[in-house]
């Protein structure tokens, strides 16, 4: 007998000829050629004249049965009670675990190397879905997960975010980034804040995410952006990029072009949303990230207390490395440390005596307001320290904000 089947009687005394194909099959991967471990079993049959077609299988328990048409009927039934679309999955099984220890052990025995039966389980579910939806399976990043209890015979679909890159621009000052809760309820509702719980009636998050949860229909939104400018602060040029991240969206095809002409409709004079589109996961990382290369540009109204030497403008443009202790307005929030940034242009033209306006370019993560207020000398060098006068920052806006 060809010394290639060698292996396949060994299994075969081992479990006493209990074996289903799938698992006999499975073991045999690197042994026997075939296009599929049921063909790799037929063969050993046919060369041992055994018939393993209705065996009680002492290794899986005949789990593989049970991917039959009743489980693909729930996982259908499933996903149009959901009404989830989607185009490419991945698949999960739970499998009791004594099943998996005894092909382990199989495995051990012999010293093979070969797919787990977890994984043959969860790849011939992902082939059935992939012939009945003609969807694609994904295992980096993938729209849905079925999760397919196998013990239970329950099928859960987990429905992975859908992630939207983009930019904004604020034209109204008194909008915050992000939805503000409420700070004598903490959001849950009092007459302070109408019962809304919260404390600013709009947020640049809720001006675009309100709508795209309706479209999508998702569950919750969240809004990561490339850094965040103040309440009172606009933020004009080409716009802040950010990432809005819907959980558990219903519908992922969406015309972008038409929900940014509809969003800018609606939140005319407030907001504008441009250049949306659809990103991966990461990208709300990387968008965060803060580095050297980064910058942002505004352009700040300076107002003194007291008529200021318009020679000692000229120091300005010389500002270079700041040493900004975190400022008093946004310790409550922040780790109290020193961050050394940089300033990389600055240009000035004078309003009056006791006004200029100054245009910067710096490193992002600089703060414009406390580098020209000092704030109480966390901040070093600063504007007031070099003009002699106490200077505040009237009037502040985001010009540009640098790719990531």
């Amino acid at each position: 007998m060809d010394s290639m089947y060698e292996l396949a009687k060994q299994i075969l005394e081992q479990t006493d000829g209990k074996i289903c194909k799938n698992c006999l099959g499975r073991k045999l991967s690197k042994t026997i050629e075939g296009k599929n471990n049921i063909e790799r079993a037929d063969k050993v049959c046919e060369e041992l004249d055994i018939n393993l077609d209705d065996v009680d299988c002492v290794i899986c328990d005949n789990i593989f049965d049970k991917l039959n048409d009743d489980l693909y009927k729930k996982i259908d039934d499933k996903i149009n009670q959901l009404g989830v679309e989607f185009d490419t999955f991945l698949v999960g099984s739970k499998i009791p675990k004594d099943i998996q220890e005894r092909d382990d052990e199989l495995s051990a025995k012999f010293n093979l190397t070969v797919e787990t039966l977890k994984k043959e389980v969860n790849r011939l579910i992902g082939l059935r879905l992939w012939e009945i939806y003609d969807k694609e399976a994904e295992f980096e990043s993938q729209d849905i997960v079925f999760n397919i209890d196998l013990v239970e015979s329950k099928v859960r679909i987990q429905i992975n975010p859908l992630y939207i890159e983009g930019k904004y621009n604020k034209l109204q000052r008194g909008i915050p980034q992000t939805k503000w809760p409420c700070t004598k309820c903490k959001g849950r509702g009092c007459e302070e804040c109408n019962f809304t719980g919260k404390q600013y009636p709009e947020s640049v998050e809720e001006l675009i995410s309100e709508h795209v949860l309706k479209l999508t229909k998702g569950k919750e939104a969240k809004f990561h952006g490339a850094g965040r400018e103040d309440i009172d602060v606009l933020m004009l040029g080409s716009g802040r990029p950010f990432v809005l991240e819907i959980k558990e969206p219903k519908i992922r095809k969406l015309d972008w072009e038409s929900v940014e002409a509809d969003v800018n409709e609606m939140n005319e004079g407030k907001t504008s949303f441009h250049n949306l589109h659809f990103c991966f996961r990461i990208r709300y990382g990387e968008i965060k990230q803060s580095s050297p290369d980064t910058y942002k540009v505004y352009n700040a109204i300076v107002e003194c207390d007291e008529k200021y030497d318009v020679s000692k403008l000229d120091e300005l443009p010389k500002l270079d490395e700041i040493h900004q202790q975190t400022p008093l307005r946004v310790l409550r929030r922040r780790a109290d440390k020193v961050r050394v940034k940089h300033v990389k242009e600055l240009s000035y033209e004078i309003i009056d005596d006791t006004h200029f306006s100054i245009r910067i370019k710096t490193e992002g993560g600089l703060y414009i307001k406390e580098l020209i207020s000092g704030d109480e000398g966390r901040s070093q060098p600063n504007i007031s320290e070099i003009l002699g006068v106490k200077a505040i920052c009237e009037q502040l806006d985001v010009i540009e904000v640098s790719e990531k």
